[in-house]
C-alpha cells in the first residue's frame, strides 16, 4: 500500500510568531527567561513533553493561544525574551572583536551530543562534553559546525525490573516534533549525500539543529531510498553488532564532510571529538587529491597539519577495534581514491603495521593523521601518553606528541536559575556578556553567606522534591506495593547533608564502593543530630552486565532496614535528573580506579551549583584538588590489589565524612549558616568555575589547537597546495636519507661544575644526504634518577659549525640549575618550516 505524508504544523497567531523561532533554537536551553515564558504558556504542557519546547506548542489547545494573544503580560515577556535572542544574534561575538581575520571554519565531529533533554541524541559525557563545546562555540562566536548522527531511537531509556535489575527501551523519536529541521537546497530539495557500504550505495539526508549561533549537522539514513537494514544503520546510539558500529563510523566521519560538502561548507579544521569519526581523514585525503590534484603523500602532509583528534579513553580496552577483514570490507572500496593500497591502509589503523594478529584502532588511526591531538585532564595526558608511546618507540614518554586540554563545562547551561540571580546580583553582566571574562568569578566573595546557603537550600528542596516524584513513578512501574510508593513519597529529608553520585556505572568507577562497611556506612547516615542521605543514578551499557549487577546491588542496598528512605537510585539518569542532582546536592562522590578517569565533568558542574566534590585523585580532581575546594579520597596511591584498594579507599571515604565532612556541615552559626561550610563553597565556585568551563577549555583549544591547524592548513593550500608538494618531497627524502644519519663523537666537561655553570656540549653528526638545514640537533639533560635514567629532562639546541670529513661540527650549552648526577646526550631530530612538529615516528636519531 502506497501512502502520502504531510506536516501539520502548530496553527500560532501571528502575534506568537516569535515562539517558534526560539522553540527551533536550542538557545532557550541556557536562557531561564526563554524557559520562564514556555512554562508561562502551559506548565502541564512543557512537563508533558519533557521540556521540548516544539513538541509542545504542537500540544497546546488553540483556544490557548488566542487568550495569551490578549495577555499583555504574557506578550510583553515574549517581546523581551525575543528582543534577547535577537540581540545575542547579532552582537559582536568575543572571536569578532580578537580575531577580526576570523579564519575557518572548523568542523567539529562526534557521535553524540548532550544539549537538551528533548533532544536525545546522548548518552553520557562525551555528549554532554559535545554539547557544552557547540553552546560555548555559539557564546564566543567561533566559526564552528558540529557534525553528529540522528539517532531514531537514541540511547536507551532506563527502568528497574522488580529485582532491581536494569531494563533498557528505545522508543522512537519524532523528528518532527523536535528542534530540528531538513537542511533544503536552493531549489527546496533535501540535502542528501550517499556512502558506500561494501557493494550498496546507502543515502543520507541532512538535519540541522540550530545552537545560538552554531549549527548542528545531522544524518539520517532512515529514509525510503534505502534497504531496511541500511535503514537501522542511524537507529541507535551505540547499538548493533560490530558490523553496525562501523558502518556507523563511516556514515559519521565520510558522510559528515560530504554533507558539509554538499551545503558549501569547507572546513579548514576537523576536530574528532574521540576516534568515531576517524574515517574523515582519509575522506579529507581524498577530497584535496582531486581537489589539487595531489598524491597521497602531499594530500595527507594537508590532512595532518589540519586534523585535530582529542581522545577520551584511558583504558586500551575502551578504544574502538575492528577485525582487518571487517574493515578491508567497507574500507577497500574507498582506497583507489585516497590513493594507498589495502596493506598501507591497514598500517595506519595499527600501532606494530607488520603485526597480522593486530587488530584496526580507530584511535591509532587519528592518531597517525593528526598532527594536533590532546587529552582531557593533566593526568590522563599523561596516562594517554604513556598508553600510545608505542607509535613513537624512540621518544621519550614525556615528549609523545598528546597535550591536555582539560575538559569544562558550559556555564549557563548548568547554573541553576537561584544562583543566576545571585550572579546577576553580584557579579554583574560581565558574568553573561563577556564570556572569556574569567576574573568575574573573583566576586563570588561579595555574595552574603546566609544569601549563598538559603538558594542552596531550596536547590536542596527542589531536588530531594524531584527525587521522589521519580522514585515513586518508577517503583509504580515495577508493580510495587502501596506501603513502598509511600515511603518514597516521604523519604529524603530536605535539610540533611545530602550526597550525589551519578554517572555511567562501569565497574572502574566503583559505585558501590560506600557500600564496603555497611554497618559503618549506616552509622553515618542515622546520627540522629546529624543525618545524611545518598542519592544514585546512572545507566550501565546494555551489555555490561558487570556493571547492571552493582546498579542492582545499590537497588537492594536502598531496600534494606538500615538504609530505608536514606539512600535512593533515580532511574533514567539524564540531562533532567543530573541538573536537580548537581544543583542540589551538599556533597559531589566520585571514586574512580586511578588512572581510569579520563576526566569526568560531572564534579566540575556540581561544584558550580555550590556542591563540594570528595574524589579519588583520578581525572580532573587530581589536578583540581585543594583542601580549600573539597576533598581527596587517598594520596594517589595505585594498587596492584583492587580489594585492597577498595577496603583501605572505602575506610578514607569513612574517616572523611565522619571526621571532617558531617561535622564542618552542621558546625552553624547563630544565624543557622554553617559558615565554614559556605567559604568552602565560596573558594570551590570562584577557582573551579572560572578554569573548568567549556569558554576557557575552547579559548585554550584556539590558542594552541585550532588556529595552528589553520594557519598551517592555509599555508599548505596556497598557491594549488605548492607547501604540500615542497613538504612531502621533503618528507620523502628526509625518510629515504635518514638511514645514514648518526651521532659519531659527543664530547662534554671533563671535570665537576657548579650550580650556575655551563654545561659545554660538542658533537660530530654525519648527515649523509641531509644538510643542517634539515635537522635539529639538541642537547638532551637532565637529572638522573636512580636506575641511571634522565628525569624532568629538557632539550637545548645545538648550532651548527663547519662541516670536516663528512661529519658536521656542533656545539652547545645548558646552565647547570641545581646540584647532584647530571646526565646529557645528544639527539637529531628532522626540521621544516612547515612542520607542525618534529616528532615524526622512524624519524629520530640518538647518540649511542
Amino acid at each position: 500500500m502506497k501512502t502520502w505524508t504531510c506536516n501539520v504544523l502548530p496553527n500560532l497567531p501571528e502575534r506568537l510568531a516569535p515562539l517558534r523561532k526560539i522553540a527551533y533554537n536550542l538557545w532557550f536551553s541556557w536562557s531561564w527567561e526563554a524557559v520562564q515564558l514556555f512554562m508561562r504558556l502551559g506548565r502541564e504542557y512543557w512537563e508533558a513533553s519533557y521540556q521540548n519546547p516544539v513538541r509542545m506548542l504542537g500540544m497546546i489547545p488553540q483556544e490557548w493561544y488566542e487568550r495569551a494573544c490578549r495577555d499583555d503580560s504574557f506578550l510583553a515577556s515574549m517581546d523581551r525574551v525575543d528582543a534577547a535572542f535577537e540581540e545575542y544574534m547579532q552582537a559582536k561575538t568575543w572571536y569578532a572583536k580578537t580575531y577580526p581575520d576570523r579564519p575557518g571554519p572548523i568542523a567539529y565531529f562526534s557521535c553524540e551530543y548532550g544539549l537538551d533533554e528533548g533532544l536525545p541524541v546522548y548518552s553520557g559525557g562525551l555528549g554532554m562534553l559535545a554539547g557544552d563545546t557547540l553552546k560555548s562555540a555559539s557564546d564566543l562566536g567561533l566559526p564552528l559546525c558540529g557534525v553528529g548522527l540522528l539517532y531514531r531511537q537514541g540511547y536507551f531509556r532506563q527502568y528497574f525490573n522488580a529485582d532491581g535489575y536494569q531494563q533498557e527501551e528505545y522508543p522512537e523519536n519524532d523528528w518532527y516534533t523536535m528542534p530540528v529541521g531538513r537542511v533544503t537546497d536552493q531549489a527546496g530539495e533535501p540535502v542528501q549525500i550517499t556512502v558506500q557500504f561494501d557493494k550498496e550505495t546507502v543515502v543520507a539526508q541532512v538535519w540541522r539543529v540550530q545552537v545560538g549561533r552554531v549549527s548542528l549537522y545531522l544524518l539520517d539514513a532512515n529514509i525510503p531510498e534505502n534497504p531496511p537494514h541500511q535503514r537501522e544503520v542511524t537507529a541507535q546510539l551505540y547499538g548493533g553488532d560490530r558490523d553496525m558500529r562501523i558502518r556507523q563510523e563511516i556514515l559519521l566521519g565520510v558522510g559528515g564532510l560530504r554533507a558539509l560538502w554538499a551545503m558549501g561548507i569547507e572546513p579548514a579544521v576537523c576536530h574528532m571529538n574521540e576516534g568515531h569519526s576517524a574515517f574523515l581523514a582519509l575522506e579529507r585525503i581524498a577530497h584535496l587529491r582531486e581537489q589539487y590534484g595531489l598524491g597521497f603523500p602531499e594530500a595527507r602532509e594537508l590532512v595532518w597539519a589540519s586534523d585535530v583528534f582529542t581522545t577520551h579513553t584511558p583504558v586500551p580496552a575502551g578504544n574502538e577495534r575492528f577485525d582487518p577483514a571487517l574493515v578491508e570490507k567497507y574500507l577497500k572500496p574507498y582506497l583507489p581514491a585516497v590513493g594507498i593500497e589495502w596493506a598501507e591502509a591497514l598500517a595506519l589503523g595499527r600501532e606494530r603495521p607488520d603485526d597480522d594478529q593486530e587488530p584496526f584502532c580507530m584511535t591509532v588511526l587519528a592518531l597517525r593523521l593528526a598532527a594536533h591531538a590532546n587529552a582531557v585532564s593533566v593526568l590522563h595526558g599523561r596516562t594517554t601518553r604513556q598508553m600510545w608511546h608505542a607509535l613513537w618507540p624512540d621518544l621519550p614518554e614525556e615528549e609523545v606528541p598528546i597535550c591536555a586540554v582539560p575538559n569544562g563545562i558550559h556555564t549557563l547551561g548548568w547554573l541553576s536559575h537561584d544562583l543566576l540571580d545571585l550572579f546577576d546580583r553580584y557579579l554583574g553582566p560581565e558574568f553573561t556578556e563577556e564570556p572569556a571574562n574569567f576574573q568575574v568569578f573573583e566576586r563570588i566573595d561579595d555574595i552574603p553567606d546566609s544569601e549563598l546557603w538559603r538558594t542552596h537550600e531550596r536547590r536542596r528542596e527542589r531536588a530531594v522534591g524531584f527525587v521522589r516524584k521519580r522514585v515513586v513513578r518508577q517503583r509504580r512501574r515495577a508493580g510495587a506495593p502501596p506501603s513502598a510508593l509511600t515511603q518514597a513519597e516521604e523519604a529524603l529529608d530536605p535539610e540533611a547533608l545530602t550526597i550525589g553520585f551519578a554517572r555511567r556505572f562501569a565497574t572502574y568507577k566503583r559505585g558501590t564502593l560506600p557500600f564496603r562497611d555497611p554497618d559503618r556506612l549506616a552509622r553515618i547516615l542515622n546520627d540522629p543530630e546529624r543525618p545524611v542521605q545518598m542519592v544514585f543514578a546512572g545507566k550501565s551499557h546494555p551489555h555490561d552486565q558487570a556493571g547492571k549487577n552493582l546498579i542492582r546491588e545499590i537497588v537492594h542496598w536502598s531496600r534494606d532496614p538500615r538504609f530505608r528512605g536514606k539512600i535512593l537510585f533515580v532511574a533514567d539518569y539524564d540531562i533532567a535528573v543530573a541538573r536537580y542532582l548537581i544543583q542540589g546536592v551538599d556533597l559531589w562522590l566520585n571514586t574512580p580506579r586511578r588512572p581510569q578517569e579520563a576526566s569526568g565533568t560531572s564534579g566540575m558542574k556540581a561544584a558550580l551549583g555550590g556542591g563540594l566534590n570528595m574524589s579519588t585523585l583520578d581525572g580532573w580532581w587530581d589536578e583540581a584538588y585543594a583542601p580549600e575546594v573539597g576533598w581527596a579520597i587517598g594520596r594517589r596511591e595505585e594498587y596492584e590489589d583492587p580489594n585492597l584498594q577498595d577496603d583501605i579507599e572505602s575506610q578514607a571515604l569513612y574517616n572523611l565524612l565522619e571526621q571532617e565532612v558531617v561535622p564542618l556541615f552542621y558546625a552553624r552559626g547563630r544565624d543557622g549558616v554553617p559558615h565554614d561550610w559556605v567559604a568552602k563553597m565560596k573558594a570551590s565556585m570562584k577557582r573551579l568555575g572560572a578554569y573548568y568551563n567549556t569558554n576557557r577549555m575552547l579559548s585554550d583549544y584556539l590558542e594552541c589547537l585550532y588556529r595552528p591547524a589553520m594557519d598551517r592548513f592555509d599555508a599548505l593550500r596556497a598557491e594549488n597546495a605548492a607547501g604540500a608538494r615542497d613538504l612531502a618531497a621533503w618528507r620523502g627524502r628526509v625518510r629515504k636519507a635518514w638511514p645514514k644519519v648518526r651521532i659519531e663523537e659527543v664530547q662534554g666537561p671533563d671535570s665537576d661544575l657548579v650550580v650556575g655553570a655551563s654545561l659545554d656540549v660538542r658533537a660530530r653528526v654525519r648527515l649523509g644526504a641531509l644538510t643542517p638545514e634539515d635537522v635539529t640537533v639538541q642537547v638532551y639533560c637532565g637529572v638522573m634518577d636512580s636506575q641511571g635514567r634522565l628525569a624532568g629532562a629538557r632539550a637545548e639546541p645545538m648550532q651548527a659549525g663547519e662541516a670536516e670529513d663528512g661529519a658536521v661540527g656542533y656545539r652547545g650549552s645548558v646552565t647547570c640549575e641545581r646540584s647532584g648526577r647530571f646526565g646529557y646526550t645528544v639527539r637529531v631530530l628532522p626540521r621544516h618550516p612547515q612542520l607542525c612538529h618534529p616528532y615524526l615516528p622512524g624519524l629520530l636519531r640518538w647518540a649511542e
